[in-house]
């Protein structure tokens, strides 16, 4: 399983990467693996400002259909409309090609909230 130590990661299974004043989010590794083959990525809330733990979409795999979390407050300035076409790259490459949205942030204190790497793996027990 892949965790890369850069990122910042969230008790639901999303990762972050912090570029400035924008966080460019996914799920991890982890997340695809217990999903299964995702077959529908759907973000509705495009140019809408969010809190933090709001549901801002869902990942439709073919057994279940799970919430995604925003894990920081802010505005979702991009989707990644790629996974329109081929929503399996949230499955071959959850850290690449399967990113699903960049926020503005709003808060940057709420950084520290995030995990790091370590207490990510320690959650889902690697």
């Amino acid at each position: 399983m892949n965790i890369p130590s850069d990122l910042k990661y969230t008790k639901d299974h999303e990762w972050v990467r912090i570029e400035g004043d924008t966080a460019i989010v996914g799920i991890t590794d982890f997340a695809q693996g217990e999903l299964g083959d995702i077959v529908y990525v759907e973000v509705e809330t495009l140019d809408e400002s969010l809190d933090k733990d709001e549901v801002f979409g869902t990942v439709e795999a073919v057994k279940t259909v799970s919430d995604l979390f925003l894990p920081l407050s802010g505005e979702i300035v991009a989707f990644n409309e790629g996974l329109e076409d081929e929503p399996e790259k949230v499955n071959t490459d959850p850290y690449g090609a399967g990113w699903i949205i960049k926020i503005k942030i709003s808060d940057s204190s709420e950084i520290e909230s995030l995990l790091t790497d370590a207490a990510y793996k320690e959650l889902v027990g690697v």
